[in-house]
């Protein structure tokens, strides 16, 4: 079999401006490949890269034309193994561009098979969660509007960016016209151990459900003396990147944050969710704020995990791509009309 290749690199505006503690965009810059067989017959995927990861769109640009290369070598969509190898080959860091060439590989492959992605690995539609919306930084009135129009377009399970100085009135003004969602916060590497466990416990009383990522990733024993004295779960995100992570995430943490733009593809996030488990821990599904043409090879994940945050496309004012549907959040794999991935260009 002879494979065709290539890439575009997307801008996507963003509903809102999204803010973390390291900083704030209003765009989000994807690039998509696409893997073309002999019957016409194409696979697309996308990587949202992250310069916190040291990747930006120039070196997923930069690194493509080797990795396509060696796809169009292998010939085989469906020899993910042989593909990684290959991969290895041209480069070992890189995973955003190594996750959008998984991404295409695998829709390719379960489209060839007739297949919806879900059924091709065997995964039980049931079994998914629904996703978070994330309510990113702002002032305290925007992000009290932002949940309120959550809430009024269905989602009952929110993530709420901190890393402030107004974390506890971010909380307060959220759960205020929340009332009844389930709370996650994200404070993104921002918070000292011990302003973690005290920031736990006040939480707690707002009856947030865990918190991610409270200490940077460089300080594995803060992880793990929030996780021994905050009042919380503790999921791991920054700390937990490759497969080689998990095992210290399992000392340190309750939850691994599994990202298919962190390890590099589904392919090699099924191996981070099994080794989570392995190692006692729940799993969450992450992801950038990205097109469909990357959300949705996460989602037919999403029946292996406990979690999943998902909204990377809801994020967007409008995405060229449609995907797995998530009405209210729910990730609905059962309402995929075509094999593969699902994902199309929007009409």
């Amino acid at each position: 079999m002879s494979l065709d290749t290539e890439f575009e690199r997307l801008s996507l505006p963003l509903e809102h401006e999204f803010g973390i503690s390291r900083g704030s965009s209003a765009t989000a810059e994807n690039v998509v490949v696409r893997v073309t067989d002999d019957d016409g017959t194409t696979g697309i995927g996308a990587a949202s890269p992250s310069a916190h990861y040291g990747e930006t769109v120039a070196t997923v640009e930069a690194v493509l034309p080797d990795l396509l290369a060696a796809v169009e070598r292998i010939g085989d969509p469906a020899n993910h193994q042989r593909i990684a190898a290959a991969m290895d080959e041209v480069v070992r860091a890189n995973p955003a561009a190594r996750a959008a060439v998984d991404i295409a590989c695998c829709d390719l492959a379960a489209t060839r098979a007739g297949l919806p992605l879900f059924r091709y690995w065997g995964l039980d539609p049931a079994s998914a969660p629904e996703t978070s919306f994330t309510i990113g930084l702002d002032n305290i009135d925007r992000m009290r509007a932002k949940t309120r129009e959550a809430i009024d377009a269905g989602y009952g399970t929110l993530k709420v960016k901190l890393g402030t100085s107004r974390d506890r009135e971010i909380v307060a003004a959220v759960r205020e016209a929340a009332p009844d969602a389930t709370l996650r916060v994200d404070a993104n590497e921002a918070w000292t151990p011990r302003e973690a466990v005290t920031n736990t416990e006040w939480l707690a009383d707002f009856d947030v459900e865990f918190v991610e990522q409270p200490v940077p990733a460089a300080n594995p024993d803060g992880m793990r003396f929030v996780r021994e004295y905050g009042a919380l779960p503790v999921a791991a995100d920054e700390s937990c990147v490759t497969l080689a992570d998990v095992s210290e995430v399992a000392e340190i943490a309750d939850i691994a944050n599994v990202k298919l733009m962190k390890c590099g593809g589904p392919s090699e996030a099924r191996k981070l969710i099994h080794a989570a488990r392995a190692g006692g821990l729940d799993v969450m599904l992450g992801c950038m704020v990205s097109t469909n043409a990357a959300i949705a090879a996460a989602a037919h994940l999403a029946p292996l995990v406990d979690y999943a945050d998902l909204d990377g496309s809801l994020l967007l004012t409008e995405d060229p791509y449609t995907g797995v549907p998530m009405p209210k959040g729910e990730i609905d794999l059962d309402a995929i009309e075509r094999s593969g991935t699902g994902v199309r260009l929007a009409e």
